[in-house]
């Protein structure tokens, strides 16, 4: 096949209608040979070296080459571990702007840039060919006929967010068509959205959908790696989420079908390392083409990987192509699947510099000028595992961030600590002392107490240990400390007793996170009371255990679905409710519109926020001085009831109850201004000021 010049300015393998341009960038290649294969990939049919090098960008343009060409690289270049280099021409490698990918992959020890006798040195230069069992790239055309597809572009004050797993959320869901179960159409089904829009979700935040790879050590215990934190191609999506060869077509649709229903599509995205591990892992695409430029590598001994991660390597987006590559994806993802944001795996180690965590770093500036990026939604996992990585709070103006001091609060205030009300306090008005500052409102912290990494809802009320052992690491993954509560008995039991204080713990919580001030985010079956057996760390379990069970719809204590939709409705009622500004009036010379109150509605004092064994809060949002409808917020995290008083207002008569999570209504119900009333143990209840 004949080749041109081409051109250096698109990476990736480009279709323009009459044939394809390839670019790859390489620093410190030599020379990159373009490898074609036949339809199915199975045997190469011809190495073309690419005949042209402009600012480090490989390049050539074929003219008969056409959508559906499979294709890979062979770079070749100095091996030298020493020096950072791994170049090995013998391994065809993936293109990192690769859009489609042709399979399937498969472990072998052809993978691995080196042979090992031992598990820690490189011993001798592999000149095995992985291209069997590799994946390989095909060209596409990005065509879609899109109609009227509108973004919905939910103000951030009317984000409720849904965490779900592609496959995990429709596995066991009877009312999707079984052919469609686990995969992205089924998203789209009208039962799903029927479901999301009972709920009140404005958004559902997919875990990765990048394509990406099962460790080697997961596939040697015949495991998988389900959650998809292994990204390999970040152009492309996954294609296991669908029996359908078009991938990208289905995932299309399946947005422009949830944009129909008013429903944003968020993408938890993992730029931080890639499926390539550390100095002992394969050689698939981005080690091959130029380790040195794509990876963090330890000044004083680049053999080796920095890893900020936990995962065996970090890609440096110092570097201005690394940079690009990570632009060009999220812009990818925008322009060609209309996406609405992003969640951003482990977000510190993209704005790391020398130093450490750089607010103005490279990649934050470049997404606050992009003119396609700044307009979508940003999400930061704002940390990771190394020096500096635990960074809440330190975003810049445009982005929100991923708020685990709510959780540690929550959990720890209804199991029944003591001494968390200020604490919870904090977290529930907004969490200011960590967001209130260069302007950054309330919306500034995406409230959680579950996500999928960790305990559901269920779990975190009925263990109080993890239990992992299905794990095959003998129970030694996974956080060990979970803020949790068994009640007395660890895991299933007949105890009515103790099923009631889970329960109102489930409750509880549901309700604290939709009434504080800040974006909330729902784990997907949490709300049916879903559990995994006290595994807090499934991210290879790609079964019953890591798939939703529905079986707590319509079961009396278990089905909480109606609780959610009463207090997303409160929550687009009460704008005192929706993250828009700061409650304590800092910013305007208005009273403050929350009041912190006394069992005894007397306002609370220093000493009162310092007793040692407190469990009783009380609050007033939108205090009558500030217009609007107040609401009096009453919690109990301890065993026995409190008497409280309804605290008096001019012009105000009356409070009457909207929610309670107790188990009997007789909170629901109208009190006089003044009067007294039992707040039941471990209960919340909310009650409107009527004139």
């Amino acid at each position: 096949m004949r080749v041109l010049e081409g051109s250096p300015h698109q990476l990736g393998a480009s279709w323009d209608g009459r044939g394809t341009n390839f670019a790859l960038f390489s620093a410190n290649a030599e020379k990159v040979e373009l490898c074609l294969f036949d339809r199915l990939g199975r045997r190469e049919l011809e190495r073309i070296e690419l005949p042209e090098c402009t600012d480090d960008v490989w390049h050539g343009y074929l003219p008969e080459a056409v959508p559906g060409q499979v294709y890979g690289y062979r770079v070749h270049g100095p091996y030298d571990p020493a020096a950072g280099h791994r170049f090995n021409a013998n391994k065809l490698l993936l293109d990192p702007y690769a859009k489609r990918l042709m399979g399937p992959f498969v472990w072998s020890d052809a993978h691995f840039g080196y042979r090992t006798k031992s598990a820690r040195t490189d011993l001798s230069f592999d000149r095995r060919d992985n291209a069997r069992g590799m994946l390989k790239a095909v060209v596409v055309d990005s065509a879609f006929t899109w109609g009227s597809d509108t973004r919905p572009e939910h103000p951030w004050h009317d984000l409720i967010i849904y965490e779900a797993h592609v496959k995990g959320l429709t596995m066991k869901w009877p009312e999707v068509p079984s052919a469609w179960r686990g995969s992205y159409r089924a998203l789209a089904s009208k039962a799903v959205i029927d479901h999301l829009h009972r709920l009140g979700i404005t958004a559902i935040e997919l875990l990765p959908i990048h394509a990406f790879l099962d460790d080697r050590y997961l596939v040697d215990k015949r495991m998988r790696n389900y959650w998809g934190y292994n990204s390999i191609g970040f152009f492309t999506p996954e294609p296991r989420y669908t029996p359908a060869e078009d991938a990208i077509g289905e995932f299309k649709s399946t947005v422009s079908q949830l944009h129909q229903a008013g429903i944003e599509v968020i993408l938890d995205v993992v730029y931080n390392h890639t499926a390539e591990g550390n100095e002992l892992g394969p050689t698939l695409s981005f080690r091959g083409i130029d380790n040195a430029s794509y990876y963090w590598l330890k000044p004083d001994e680049p053999r080796y990987y920095e890893n900020f991660t936990g995962t065996g390597n970090a890609l440096n987006l110092t570097h201005p192509r690394v940079l690009q590559m990570v632009m060009d994806s999220l812009r990818y993802w925008v322009e060609q699947f209309h996406i609405d944001g992003f969640r951003f795996d482990l977000a510190t180690t993209l704005a790391r510099g020398p130093n450490g965590f750089d607010p103005h770093s490279g990649f934050l500036a470049a997404v606050a000028q992009d003119p396609v990026l700044s307009r979508v939604k940003m999400i930061a996992e704002p940390w990771d595992i190394g020096p500096g990585g635990y960074q809440v709070g330190a975003f810049p103006q445009g982005w929100s961030e991923w708020n685990d001091t709510f959780r540690h609060a929550l959990r720890r205030y209804w199991r029944g600590d003591g001494g968390m009300i200020g604490e919870v306090a904090g977290r529930i008005s907004g969490s200011a002392d960590i967001y209130q500052h260069r302007g950054r409102s309330p919306r500034a912290g995406v409230n959680h107490i579950t996500v999928h990494d960790g305990f559901t809802l269920a779990d975190l009320a009925a263990y109080s240990q993890k239990h992992n052992e299905a794990n095959g690491e003998d129970n030694r993954d996974g956080a060990d400390d979970n803020q949790s509560n068994n009640w007395g008995v660890e895991g299933p039991t007949d105890d009515s007793h103790i099923l009631d204080l889970r329960r109102h713990t489930r409750r509880n919580m549901l309700a604290t996170l939709f009434l504080a001030r800040g974006v909330p985010l729902l784990l997907a079956g949490d709300e049916v009371s879903n559990g995994q057996g006290g595994n807090n760390n499934a991210y290879c379990q790609d079964n019953e255990i890591g798939w939703i069970d529905w079986s707590g719809r319509n079961r009396e204590g278990d089905d909480n679905i109606d609780l959610v939709a009463k207090l997303t409705a409160l929550r687009r009622k009460y704008p005192q409710l929706q993250p828009h500004h700061w409650l304590n009036g800092n910013h305007s010379n208005q009273p403050p519109d929350i009041m912190w109150l006394t069992p005894q509605a007397t306002e609370m004092r220093q000493e009162d926020w310092e007793f040692v064994e407190a469990r009783f809060l009380a609050y007033v949002l939108g205090a009558p001085a500030s217009g609007g409808t107040p609401l009096f917020v009453v919690m109990n995290a301890g065993g026995d009831a409190v008497e409280f008083v309804f605290p008096e207002f001019l012009d105000l008569e009356n409070w009457s109850g909207i929610l309670t999570t107790a188990p009997d209504t007789k909170d629901i119900g109208r009190f006089n201004v003044g009067s007294k009333q039992q707040a039941q143990g471990r209960t919340l209840t909310v009650y409107e000021g009527l004139q």
